[in-house]
């Protein structure tokens, strides 16, 4: 067992034994408080891991933090679940932003922080990445091959960033958006760029994951889960390709269809 999960007794119930005892793996869920400048942000709730990722991931895909050199420090306390972050610019604007929240459809998270329509003035994603079918169904049959935590609960989404040719982080999380932000945060902490990267997710494709991958420059976004009117709408008007229903060695391209080599 991993620190994401926890043994509880339950009754199980089988049509042809009946019912009995026995220990069963539930993923662990726990609300983390990200405080900036010393003041409190937003709560998150998330199973509790990468928090430094998660946090520095949420502020950057939410316009907190536009370069490294704005994080001044990130300290974790795990048993509180707290999170401090010292940032070197103004933020005097999060109490503006934090007025103009939107409830989401996404788990993990009930706000961000803009509006939808504000992706629509985002300048489009430009990138050069070309995959071909092969990549994208591979790619998927991955991420299902990471997914221990999955397996043993079917109680989270899981989410990797990978090139066309391999996984390169995988994250996994009771929120998709949670663990895109890990991936976000990973990314900014590290120096690595997403301009020629595509995320691979189980989570449902819908306009606020969009709105994260156009802020952030992801150019393609691969999903075994279906997409939304909106997040099409939005994947069109960013230049965002947007692959859905990737099972089974079939899939669905709602948009960007260029970036996928047919020949």
């Amino acid at each position: 067992m991993t620190d994401k999960t926890t043994e509880i007794d339950v009754v199980f119930f089988d049509g042809t034994s009946g019912f009995s005892r026995r220990s069963q793996p539930v993923i662990r869920e726990r609300p983390v408080s990200l405080h900036v400048n010393g003041n409190e942000l937003v709560t998150l709730l998330c199973t509790g891991h990468h928090l430094q990722e998660l946090a520095a991931g949420f502020l950057y895909a939410e316009g907190f933090l536009r370069r490294p050199e704005d994080l001044g420090k990130i300290e974790v306390d795990e048993e509180l679940g707290r999170v401090e972050i010292t940032c070197a610019n103004d933020l005097s604007h999060v109490n503006q932003l934090w007025t103009k929240r939107t409830v989401t459809s996404g788990c993990g998270k009930g706000t961000l922080f803009s509006f939808a329509l504000d992706a629509l003035r985002s300048k489009p994603v430009k990138s050069t990445l070309r995959m071909s079918a092969e990549n994208v169904v591979h790619r998927m049959e991955d991420l299902h091959r990471l997914s221990d935590t999955y397996r043993q609960t079917h109680g989270v989404h899981n989410t990797a960033l990978s090139t066309p040719k391999e996984i390169l982080v995988f994250r996994d999380d009771i929120g998709r958006h949670n663990a895109v932000d890990m991936i976000v945060g990973h990314c900014f902490l590290n120096a690595v760029s997403l301009q020629d990267k595509l995320l691979v997710t189980t989570g449902r494709l819908t306009s606020e994951m969009l709105i994260k991958a156009a802020k952030v420059g992801i150019p393609v976004i691969v999903s075994r889960n279906t997409a939304t009117t909106l997040a099409i709408e939005l994947a069109k008007s960013l230049n965002i390709t947007l692959i859905g229903h990737v099972r089974a060695g079939k899939f669905i391209i709602y948009a960007g269809e260029e970036r996928i080599e047919t020949s």
